[in-house]
Formats: C-alpha cells, sequence, structure tokens
C-alpha cells in the first residue's frame, strides 16, 4: 500500500506545473525530514569521495603535469588508452586479474551461502550467535594482520605449519613463493576473512521465509535438503542474482592491500594485477594520465559486465538490479 501510494505521489509530482514542482518537492522534504538527515552522511560521502573526484578523469585523455594543472596540460585524447593495450604487459595484467577475480566468484561468492544455509538449519539460537560471532570476527581484522599470519604458518622457513609438517616427516610446503599456489592462497584468505561478514545478507533473507512453507514440505515428506533445495534456495534467489551482479562490477578490482602485501619477486608473474600496476606507475613512477587511464579502463570493463549482466538477468525473469 505505501508503495503504491509512493508511486502516485510521484506520478502527481510529475503532472504539476513547473512552478509548482519545486513547493511539492520541499513539502515532501519537510515531511519526511528524519529519513533525509539520517541518509544525509552517505549522501555527503558518496558526493566528497566518490562522484566530485570523477572530475579528474579528464586527465586521461591529457599529458597531465602536477606543476601546470588539469588546464594547462595538453590534451592527447586517447593516446593513454592505445599505450595501454600496445603495452605487452597487458595481457598478463589482464589474466591475472580476471584469474584471481573468477577464483573468488566460483568459489568465495557461493562459500557465504553455503555457511548461511547451514546456519539458518541450527535450532539452538545461544550455539547459532556464538558461530556466527567467531566467523565474523576476521572481517574487522586488517590486511596486514592476515599477511602476517600467512607468512607466520605458511613461510617456508620458519613458519609454524611447515615446521610441524616437518615434525611429522612430511616435506615443507612453498606457499608464498610458489606461482602455482599463489591465486588459491588469496582466494583462501579472501573466504576466510569476509565469508562470515558475507552471511548477513543471506541469513536476513531467510529470516523472512514464511515457516509455514517449511512445515507443509515436513508434512509432504520432505527432508532438510529438499526444504533448502526446493524453499530456502528459492525464496533467495533473487538477493543472490543481485549481489552476484554487483560482484561483477568489481571483477576487474582484486583487492590492492591484500595483493600488495603478498607480493614477492618469486610470484611477480603472476601476482602483478591492475591494481598493482596502477601504484606503480601513478605513485611511484608520476604517470598519473596513464594510471588514471588504467582505471577508467577498469571502471569501464565492471559497468558494462554489470550492464550486460543485469539484462540478461531480467530477461530471464529475474529483477536485476535496477
Amino acid at each position: 500500500m505505501n508503495s503504491l501510494n509512493q508511486r502516485v505521489q510521484a506520478q502527481d509530482v510529475r503532472s504539476l506545473p513547473l512552478a509548482r514542482k519545486p513547493r511539492r518537492i520541499a513539502a515532501r522534504i519537510k515531511q519526511d525530514g528524519s529519513l533525509y538527515w539520517l541518509a544525509l552522511p552517505g549522501i555527503l560521502f558518496f558526493l566528497i569521495f566518490k562522484y566530485i573526484p570523477m572530475g579528474g578523469i579528464v586527465i586521461a585523455f591529457q599529458d597531465y603535469s602536477p606543476y601546470i594543472g588539469i588546464r594547462g596540460s595538453g590534451w592527447v585524447g586517447l593516446e593513454q588508452f592505445a599505450r595501454l593495450f600496445s603495452n605487452p604487459d597487458f595481457g598478463m595484467l589482464f589474466r591475472n586479474t580476471l584469474a584471481v577475480s573468477l577464483l573468488n566468484l566460483l568459489l568465495f561468492f557461493p562459500f557465504p551461502i553455503l555457511i548461511s544455509l547451514c546456519l539458518n538449519e541450527l535450532r539452538s539460537n545461544t550455539y547459532k550467535r556464538f558461530i556466527q560471532t567467531v566467523i565474523y570476527m576476521p572481517h574487522f581484522l586488517s590486511w596486514v594482520i592476515i599477511a602476517a599470519l600467512t607468512v607466520l604458518l605458511f613461510g617456508k622457513g620458519s613458519g609454524l605449519a611447515n615446521i610441524a609438517l616437518e615434525n611429522m616427516g612430511y616435506a615443507r610446503i612453498d606457499v608464498l613463493t610458489n606461482v602455482n599456489s599463489f591465486w588459491i592462497m588469496l582466494t583462501l584468505q579472501s573466504m576466510w576473512k569476509e565469508a562470515g561478514w558475507g552471511t548477513i545478507v543471506f541469513l536476513a533473507a531467510m529470516a523472512g521465509i514464511d515457516t509455514q512453507l517449511y512445515e507443509a514440505a515436513r508434512m509432504d515428506g520432505a527432508g532438510r535438503l529438499r526444504q533448502i533445495w526446493h524453499i530456502t534456495l528459492p525464496a533467495i534467489r533473487s538477493v543472490i542474482i543481485v549481489l552476484f551482479i554487483l560482484r561483477l562490477g568489481d571483477i576487474m578490482e582484486v583487492g590492492f592491500e591484500q595483493i600488495f602485501l603478498m607480493y614477492n619477486g618469486a610470484v611477480s608473474e603472476v601476482a602483478e594485477v591492475f591494481d598493482t600496476y596502477v601504484y606503480r606507475m601513478g605513485v611511484k613512477q608520476g604517470e598519473y594520465s596513464y594510471s588514471t587511464a588504467v582505471g577508467l579502463f577498469k571502471s569501464l570493463t565492471g559497468l558494462a559486465i554489470v550492464l550486460l549482466a543485469n539484462r540478461l538477468a531480467k530477461r530471464y525473469g529475474e529483477e536485476g538490479v535496477y
């Protein structure tokens, strides 16, 4: 009923003369003033840190120099993008970034869903809250601590795990400097740190499922697995699809801090991604226009993937993001 009233009010605002629209909008703002005040910090955050800095994108099309500023820098058009695509390292950067992102999509994204399904089946609220607290805690650790713990456990020389393996008669394992295990190590780090936090949305969606559906399924002889497959998963399908589409938008964002901390010369061939490349070219070498062009390419790629995924979701009857 409330959504119907909102649509009617929006239609009334569109049908008003231009002179009366500002007064009607001001009246609605006054009516819902507390909600606008509540949203104000978030609005200011996006304006200051997201939208206003977008004006700096123009330097991707310039030969920018900080000494003469944006207005004084020469216009070079698409030259920076041509340099990026012709760079011999572009294929390696694209491969590494895509590989880490796909591993996160295949392994990390379904993991919070699996944890949520398991937690939803627990009948003891005390035990459920305890498990939730334990798996939430790594989210509040910085990547510096996560990297330090990884080195402490899996360092080939003095890692606790390798010392334990050697004492049990097994050979030491090379994790930190092995190019074949670097991507998996990054994915497992992300899963351990963020999987518990990612369950919040899915558990909230499961809490809204009508319990009568489960009772009817039990009367029909459905076990726990069938109830999950035929009731729980279909009920949260729209949430899964929306979060999956949003995750696709970050497919070119693989986490600078995590990779930067785990980066070493032995794995540079598989550890160099667009995020670290932008840091190296922009911050260390001062090529601001070129690094901005790389960042803009990443953003446009993510936007194109989100638009395509959202269109496909709508074509198959899902709501999508918008």
